[in-house]
């Protein structure tokens, strides 16, 4: 008896999509929960080394919680490559600014760094509001608890 691998072809077939409410949840917690469906460890042909995780859809992403002092201590950083590039923001700023960025960069941290990881977030959409355009695809709501 060998062990069963997915590939490419058999994972891409089984796909799901799921949607997360953010509204008032834990910014961790939601992040958690998305990168676990997107690196497709909830699935029993989870493989390592194929990307056989689903597609997320997170919306109400203005409405993340963050606990403790976050708001005002955490620190986004980017960095343009120049020299003196470095720009920072506080985490209450960048809410305001683009509130989706919130969990893109809380998901992004969770993934490998690698083209792999980069193909399992691609899979993830994320909308400040409570509307997204992607019923089409008849994603089923998860609930985090």
């Amino acid at each position: 008896m060998s062990t069963f691998f997915a590939n490419a072809q058999s994972a891409a077939q089984g796909r799901r999509w799921h949607v997360i409410d953010a509204e008032g949840q834990v910014l961790g917690r939601i992040a958690t929960a998305a990168a676990r469906l997107l690196l497709g460890k909830h699935k029993a042909v989870y493989t390592p080394f194929i990307d056989t995780g689903d597609h997320v859809v997170i919306v109400n992403a203005a409405k993340v919680k963050l606990t403790g002092r976050k708001e005002d201590q955490k620190i986004y950083r980017q960095h343009s490559g120049y020299e003196g590039g470095l720009r920072e923001e506080r985490a209450r700023i960048v809410r305001q600014r683009r509130p989706q960025r919130l969990v893109e960069e809380a998901v992004r941290g969770m993934l490998p760094k690698t083209k792999l990881g980069e193909a399992m977030y691609r899979k993830l959409k994320v909308y400040a509001g409570p509307d997204h355009p992607h019923t089409a695809q008849k994603p089923s709501k998860l609930e985090v608890a």
